[in-house]
Order: C-alpha cells, then structure tokens, then sequence
C-alpha cells in the first residue's frame, strides 16, 4: 500500500506515526495553502515525497494507490469519488459522506471501477468487538436489553456556545454529534445485531445542529438505547443484558475497551484483546484485504457501512438537522 493522506488535521497525526509499523508506507501527503507548514512537517516525519497544496494533484499521483481522507465530512464525498475515478483505492475516514445517498454512490463507484473503498470506522474491526460478537454474546441467553454511551465534551463546544461554529458543530458541513461519535454506538449496535425495526433520534439541537442525543432502536424481543454527546460528558460504555447474565464494556465504541462476562450462576470474567495502538486492526485488515485481493470481503463490511449510514441518515433527517447534500 503506497498511501496518498487528504489532511493535516488530528486523526492523521495520530494514525500517521504507526502506519510504517503495520507495513503501510506514505508517498504524499495533501492539504491547503494555508497549511504548507503542516503537510511539510507530516512529509518529513512520514518520508513522504509528494506534496500538494491541492488534494487533486495528490489524487493524480501515480506514486499513490491508496488515498486516505481525512478531510471535514462534506468534502469526503468529492475527494473520495475523484480517487476512485482516477483509479485509486480509498479509506475515507468516517462517515462515508454527508448523507445515505452520497454513500450509495459511492459504493456503486467503487464496485464499478472494481476498487477497495473502505471506511475507517475501527468499531466492528476491534477484536474486543468480534469477541463479544462472536463468543460471549452466544452465552447470556435471550437479549433483553442494550445501551450504549459515547459522550465526550467537545473541546469545540465552548467555541460554539461563545458564536464560532466550527466544522464539529457546523450543519453546512456535516456536522453534529450523530454524525460524529454517535456513528460508532450506531456501528456498535448494528454490528452486533443488524438492522432496527424502529429507530428515532430523540435529539439536542442548538442553532440548527445536534450537540447530543439520544437514539432509541426497536429490535424484536429488545430495545436499544445509543446516547451520542458532545456537550457533556457521561458515562462512556456498553452493556447487553440477557436471560442468563450480561456484558459490560469499558470505553467509548471505538476503542472497545475491556470486556467483562457476568453470567447468573456467578461466573465472572474479564478479557482484553486490545490492540496497542486502536487503529491497528482496522488498517491490518486494510492491507490484507488489498493484498489478497478481497473484494469481497471489502463490499460486505462497505454493505455494513451504508445499512448505518441509512439508519443514521434517516433519524438525523426526521430530527430535523438538515445539511446541503440533503436538498440536492
């Protein structure tokens, strides 16, 4: 993988240092005029050699195969379509795009011009999240209950109460705490039960934009809760409830921190099969999908991308935060 990053912004500075450590090496790295320091500074630290002040310069590079965007929401459709086009594969930083429809597009891009497009969403790639998925959630019985919590105050969220709204709270750019943290607890769930019967996002909205909320999804047998929140904090977790005992976990549902199985009988026990570094799993799996070839396996974990992606689409619309890609 000869990597192409679109942004300077912090998830690349905290990705970007580990990638040649999981066999992934950088040959450019875009940004803005406005931040020719930034993309020099993250070209020597990666040993990149291409550098562009315009994110379709770094597109057309043969040297890159691979483009990474990790640009604000409303420009991941354009800069994601532009790279398959010209032949690339893509991870686009989560979501997808601004809306369910934007995301279908681009999923059909992919599949026609026969290239990887996968979204950087670590949730469902954690091995934490497969071990509950697939080995303890077998064990408690009939689902009864689930609630999952990512609140985190925003550091942007000052600003905005002072007037300033930034790109993290701003509706023209795709904004919003649904479409930021509250994707993972949307991944989290779907990821381990598919798709809600009902879902209604009950939501906080200032100034045309939802700092918090809460999502309520209707499953046969069960209801789950996913609280989103970026203007206060909480208490950040997961727990599944069954007939014959339940799953807590640590941590936001990105992370999927340590897990612990408490069954009726009194069984108690703990794992962690964490990662070092939380991003590792997902860009391992990256490569070794590239490597193999495995379309497949990529267009099925895209499908999980775009069942949230719809779900999530269709609660933030009927709680009436609307954003520009909508009315187009």
């Amino acid at each position: 993988m000869k990597l192409g990053i679109v942004g300077t912004g912090m998830i690349v500075r905290m990705v970007g240092p580990h990638l040649a450590s999981w066999g992934i090496g950088v040959a450019a790295v875009a940004g803005t005029p406005r931040s020719v320091d930034a993309i020099d500074e993250l070209a020597d630290e990666y040993g990149a050699a291409g550098r562009y002040t315009d994110w379709r310069d770094l597109v057309a590079d043969p040297a890159v195969d691979t483009v990474y965007v990790a640009v604000p929401n409303f420009l991941h459709y354009a800069v994601s379509e532009a790279a398959l086009l010209a032949g690339k594969d893509v991870i686009c930083e989560k979501p997808l795009a601004s809306n369910y429809e934007e995301a279908s597009r681009l999923a059909e891009v992919a599949r026609t011009q026969g290239r990887f497009l996968w979204e950087a969403v670590v949730t469902t790639r954690q091995p934490n999240f497969k071990l509950v998925r697939d080995e303890l959630i077998p064990r408690i019985g009939t689902i009864k209950a689930v609630s999952v919590n990512y609140s985190q105050y925003s550091s942007r969220y000052d600003a905005f109460r002072a007037g300033e709204v930034l790109p993290a709270f701003d509706p023209a750019k795709a904004g919003g705490a649904i479409m930021d943290i509250g994707l993972y607890t949307l991944t989290y769930t779907i990821g381990l039960f598919g798709e809600p019967k009902t879902a209604t996002y009950h939501a906080n909205i200032e100034r045309g934009i939802d700092t918090s909320g809460l999502v309520v999804m209707g499953y046969d047998g069960f209801t789950a809760t996913n609280v989103c929140a970026k203007d206060s904090w909480g208490a950040t977790g997961a727990t599944i409830q069954g007939t014959d005992g339940y799953i807590s976990v640590e941590g936001a549902p990105n992370a999927c921190g340590a897990v612990t199985l408490r069954l009726n009988d009194g069984t108690e026990e703990t794992f962690d099969r964490s990662y070092p570094v939380m991003w590792e799993g997902e860009f391992r799996e990256f490569l070794a999908q590239q490597g193999a070839g495995d379309l497949d396996e990529c267009y099925r974990q895209l499908d999980q991308s775009l069942l949230v992606s719809r779900v999530q689409n269709a609660v933030r619309r009927e709680a009436g935060v609307i954003f520009p890609a909508d009315e187009r």
